[in-house]
């Protein structure tokens, strides 16, 4: 894999001024103590070396998680992760934006678990208005089991970027004017979790976990919120640190970024919704038929 790596250099975005984002907030390195709260696992989710790090473990009786104590309106949040390593059949790592309500939002990192010596499955998609069915599935072209990597959501009023340290490997541009729903009216808090999903996560639920090998464990260290923080109750934001490298606010990609995403999805993509007659026998999705590196 060393050519890939050679490959993979920093994303370079053009970026303009905005207007649509009124007061921005913008929240610089995250701790987890003060960003940040365990919301299930009792002790299986632990806040370490002052809030820098963070682990999450999962045993036959329960798994864990954490999220963000704000929500944001757009926004990057980059975090690293190490995943479980061995056998990981049957469990799920996920790193993910959700608003709240049966009409949420969401836009999702999952990391499917996978027998030893297999590759991870990472799964990303994007619900709008209570509706997903816009998955994406990759193979990493490393082992995340074995060291940090980032992981990034870059979300704005114009389109979302995923990257794996900092490498572009899709994009969901807006593209409400031909009907197709976007995220860009609810407010999002940062999750993450590592629950089993045995009935479906690993080769379609057909390898179980193996509880011998428990607990599992997810390591999370580096977060990084650069967003618009929305304050409980209030239709605006509040500047937090006008310093704040604001580059996001409208990250388009370059020729050397639409590059990437296709050599991302030439040599690594595994599923793409927009491909997928059968499931769609009426007609792919409207927005199948147009760039996905506009």
């Amino acid at each position: 894999m060393a050519s890939s790596r050679n490959f993979c250099t920093m994303l370079q975005g053009s970026t303009v001024a905005l207007a649509f984002l009124g007061a921005l907030a913008l929240a610089s390195a995250g701790n987890f103590y003060q960003d940040f709260e365990i919301t299930w696992g009792d002790q299986r989710a632990k806040i370490l070396n002052g809030g820098r790090d963070l682990t999450l473990s999962l045993d036959k009786a329960s798994g864990s998680g954490f999220k963000s104590k704000n929500e944001y309106l757009f926004g990057r949040i980059d975090m690293q992760i190490k995943l479980v390593a061995g056998n990981s059949a049957g469990t799920v790592t996920t790193f993910y934006l959700s608003s709240e309500g049966p009409n949420h939002d969401e836009i999702d990192f999952e990391f499917l678990g996978n027998l030893s010596g297999n590759p991870y499955t990472l799964h990303t998609n994007v619900f709008s208005q209570g509706k997903g069915n816009r998955e994406q599935q990759f193979h990493l072209w490393f082992d995340p089991t074995i060291a940090f990597h980032t992981y990034s959501i870059l979300w704005n009023a114009r389109r979302i970027i995923f990257l794996v340290d900092n490498i572009p490997i899709r994009v969901f541009n807006n593209l409400e004017s031909i009907g197709v729903p976007f995220p860009k009216d609810q407010p999002m808090r940062v999750y993450s979790s590592l629950w089993n999903a045995d009935d479906w996560a690993t080769m379609g639920g057909r390898v179980k976990t193996d509880w011998t090998n428990a607990p599992f464990t997810a390591s999370f260290r580096n977060v990084n919120v650069n967003a618009c923080i929305r304050a409980p109750g209030s239709s605006s934001c509040t500047r937090t640190d006008p310093n704040q490298d604001g580059a996001w606010q409208d990250q388009v990609l370059d020729a050397s970024g639409r590059n990437r995403v296709r050599w991302v999805q030439q040599k690594y993509m595994i599923y793409n919704y927009c491909t997928d007659v059968n499931r769609f026998p009426q007609g792919l999705p409207p927005e199948c038929k147009l760039s996905r590196f506009l």
